[in-house]
């Protein structure tokens, strides 16, 4: 599945909520995120761009889905669908 191309860092977070990811705080342009899951916390740190660069998505896409337990492509077919 291709990456969105038009996607801001503040509708990645909202997005990523549906998988218990909420915001913990914000520093300059910096959201920090957090999700407790399978008894520890995981913490990403998404640039409040928009648009996010590719890249950035990518890597950020392929954390998260390493920590769900999902490839990158059910990820952003469950995140975008």
């Amino acid at each position: 599945m291709r990456l969105p191309r038009d996607l801001s860092g503040r509708d990645l977070a909202k997005a990523l909520g549906r998988f218990g990811y909420e915001v913990t705080r914000q520093k300059g342009s910096h959201i920090r995120l957090t999700a407790a899951l399978a008894d520890r916390d995981h913490h990403i740190t998404i640039p409040d761009h928009d648009p996010l660069k590719v890249g950035t998505l990518g890597n950020i896409l392929k954390d998260v889905a390493g920590h769900v337990g999902l490839s990158r492509d059910e990820l952003l077919a469950r995140l975008f669908s």
